[in-house]
């Protein structure tokens, strides 16, 4: 019998996992990940970046904790020595009707405390000299890029080190609630535990429906389709550069990420995936596209955003239309500059509304907690949202059914 079981080992379940460690230091710990490593996927196929927290409305969890996730993500790099830079990003409004927005986006910089600066089009080029069409850009110096795998490998290292168990291979199947335990069978056998937490991103409404529960809503993924600039061309971008994003989506638009390793993607393309670890274009599975198709959510998103999901598709399939969003941001950039990436898929929550759910979303049952939302910047907000997770244990948990050993694990 496990006193906690986390069922994902992507960077929200290994940095939860770390600080349920910290928290309860003698609790039995296991995470169950269906592949055969950590971070196989959201958090092993993305960006890289570090995000401020400038995008976020005041006082909603994202906001709250990617400024504070940003200090601690790079404190536990430089910890652990695993590179990582702070090297800021611009964010440029080419066309007269992007001011407004880049002036929104400025103030809510200022409400939620993140130092920023106004750039008029000289101090722009000061900062990318290739950058010639912005009218006006802001300057956010805390963004910053790592790679995430490596960061839960040191994760992986620092929860075995204490004792914790991660289990690969091992994909959860069924799911038995019992009074003050849950029962998970698995393909790598039965488990058991007095406390259940729900870290599995693409499958986080699933495994919520196998413990008992309803959730409010349906993941519903998106590949990311990405290019890359080639080596040679890598030298066009210092930093890190974006438009100013469509008010009305979650997606950050067609931007320029430099790696840590110096590689400039280009990218992404928003694109509904009929698989959930859809990651080429022609990815099907047939259970996942029917969980789509058959969510009233899916229907009513689909009408609400077709204009811009066309758009998308256009981007897409005409390599022309890409190319326009890329030199809107640095116009030297040709066709023969960009080369095929990796693709990700964003985990994203639709409601029965049709409304994409644009915050983190936790749903806290009395033995488990459910992570059902935890797009970009979840990776950033990692340890604090593994943080938050912890801290809401103590007024779920029943001391007086838990073992003697789980009473003296939680005092």
């Amino acid at each position: 019998m496990y006193d906690f079981l986390i069922v994902g080992g992507g960077v929200i379940g290994l940095a939860t996992g770390a600080a349920l460690q910290k928290r309860f230091s003698k609790a039995r710990l296991a995470i169950l990940e269906k592949e055969p490593g950590p971070a196989r996927h959201q958090s092993g196929r993305n960006s890289g970046v570090i995000h401020s927290g400038i995008y976020y409305p005041p006082g909603t969890m994202k906001a709250r904790l990617a400024r504070a996730g940003n200090e601690a993500m790079v404190a536990f790099c430089q910890a652990h020595g695993i590179p990582v830079e702070t090297c800021g990003k611009l964010i440029i409004a080419t066309r007269p009707d992007e001011l407004p927005g880049l002036e929104a986006l400025y103030q809510r910089a200022m409400d939620n405390a993140i130092t920023v600066e106004k750039l008029d089009p000289h101090g722009i080029q000061d900062k990318e000299p290739h950058v010639t069409n912005a009218l006006a850009g802001i300057y956010v110096p805390s963004t910053g890029v790592v790679d995430y795998r490596k960061v839960c490998e040191a994760l992986v290292e620092e929860i075995e080190a204490k004792g914790g168990q991660i289990c690969y291979n091992t994909q959860v199947v069924d799911i038995t609630p019992r009074a003050g335990e849950y029962i998970l069978e698995t393909t790598l056998g039965q488990f058991e535990a007095r406390f259940l937490i729900n870290c599995a991103g693409l499958y986080s409404d699933r495994i919520a429906r196998m413990a008992g529960q309803k959730p409010p809503v349906r993941i519903i993924p998106f590949r990311g389709e990405f290019r890359m600039l080639k080596p040679e061309k890598a030298h066009l971008v210092n930093h890190m550069i974006y438009p100013v994003p469509h008010p009305a989506l979650p997606f950050l638009g067609v931007h320029l990420t430099r790696s840590i390793t110096g590689e400039v993607h280009a990218g992404p393309n928003a694109l509904l995936a009929f698989k959930r670890e859809g990651y080429l274009p022609k990815a099907f599975d047939l259970k996942d596209a029917i969980d789509t198709l058959a969510f009233r959510g899916f229907w009513l998103m689909a009408l609400k955003y077709a204009k811009p999901g066309l758009i998308e598709i256009v981007r897409s399939v005409q390599k022309d239309a890409f190319i326009k969003n890329i030199q809107r941001l640095v116009p030297e950039i040709q066709p023969d500059d960009l080369v095929p990436a990796e693709s990700g898929v964003r985990a994203q929550a639709v409601n029965a509304n049709g409304a994409l759910v644009d915050d983190f979303m936790l749903l806290e049952t009395p033995y488990a907690i459910h992570v059902l939302n935890a797009p970009s910047p979840a990776a950033t907000a990692a340890l604090k949202i593994a943080e938050e997770i912890v801290s809401r244990i103590p007024r779920q948990y029943h001391l007086k059914e838990a073992s003697v050993k789980t009473q003296e694990a939680l005092v």
